[in-house]
This record gives structure tokens, sequence and C-alpha cells, in this order.
């Protein structure tokens, strides 16, 4: 560690061979080693891996975490993935009591880092379904504003889900997206094209 300039926690041991004491010191054998540095977004999977373990424990829930991936594309950084009998309690009420989780997760993790890393939890892949719902909607809604020739504005949401809507319908050449309002009460008008 001390050559590699990095704690104990910024590292993985591997042990190639225990080594043995010998008799008297005959034939005694050193243990081998290989260390590795962890990268940035190894090291920050790790961490919020044991802090998302914490706060299971501490929730007294039968849910387990598993890290899905060191660097998640849609976030740059470790997705970890809740299950377990309980795990749908974190998800709450429209995805908050997770996105409160994950936020929470994140100002742990990142507290003492240098660069910042964004972590995202899911819990049994209700990310992935809420995010296919979406676009499905979305689709649905630019059906109906192409059909009747009326813009329709959709309910408040946050940034990533106003994103999928975007992205889904950025190539419908029928239709356009404009993000409206303030804070909590932006939201997505999708309007016909005028030409």
């Amino acid at each position: 560690m001390h050559e590699l300039d990095v704690g104990r926690d910024e590292i993985e041991i591997e042990i190639l061979n225990s080594g043995r004491t010998g008799f008297l010191g005959i034939g005694s054998e050193l243990a081998k080693i290989r260390a590795r540095k962890l990268s940035a977004h190894e090291d920050a999977g790790a961490r919020a891996m044991e802090v998302v373990s914490r706060i299971l424990g501490f929730l007294s829930t039968s849910a387990t975490c598993t890290l899905k991936s060191a660097h998640n594309e849609e976030s740059g950084g470790p997705l970890i993935d809740i299950d377990g009998e309980d795990s749908a309690l974190l998800i709450g009420r429209r995805g908050e009591t997770l996105r409160a989780l994950q936020m929470f997760v994140n100002i742990i993790v990142n507290k003492q880092r240098d660069k910042l890393v964004r972590i995202q939890l899911d819990v049994q892949d209700y990310r992935k379904r809420k995010d296919t719902a979406l676009s499905e909607m979305a689709r649905r809604v630019a059906d109906k504003v192409t059909a009747t020739g009326r813009s329709i504005t959709l309910e408040p949401m946050g940034a990533a889900e106003r994103r999928i809507v975007h992205v889904t319908l950025a190539d419908d050449p029928k239709i356009t997206t404009l993000s409206d309002g303030s804070g909590n009460d932006r939201r997505v008008a999708i309007n016909p094209k005028r030409d």
C-alpha cells in the first residue's frame, strides 16, 4: 500500500500463495499477493455497497444489494440493485423513497472524494420498467397529438423523466417537445409540428 501510495480501501488484494512457516525457519516460504489499485468507479462502487448494506441493516429489511455495474452508461458511475422480500418498500410513492436513498448514498460516498461519482440505485429493475412505461406513454400521447393537432402537457416530472420523454420523441417528425415551468412543476409539452 505504501508503494502504491493508497489507503487499504483503495486497493484490491488477491492472495496467490499464503506461504508457510517451515520448521525453525527451514523450508519457510513467503506469502505472495497481487495488489491492484481500484479505479475511481470501482472504489466508489465498493464504498456505495458498504453504505447501502449498512442502511439496509439499520432498516431491518430482508433486502440485499448487488453491484450490477462499476461504470453505468446512464449515470457514469456504479449501479447498485437492491433485491429481496422488503425491497419494494424502498421504492416509495412514484420512486420518491428510492430517489431520496440514492441522494443520501451519493452524499455519503462523495463526501471525502476529490472527483464526484454519481451512484445510481435501483430496486428489482424498477427504473428500467418505469423508463419503458414512460417511453410507451410518450409515444401514445404523441400519436394523440398527431391525430388531434392539439398540444398536450404532461404532469410534472423530474429531470430524468423529462429527458426520457424528450429522447423518446426526438426523432418523431410530426411533433416537438418542450419543457416548461420551474422547480417541481416542470412539465413536458408535446406539440404538433407546424409547417
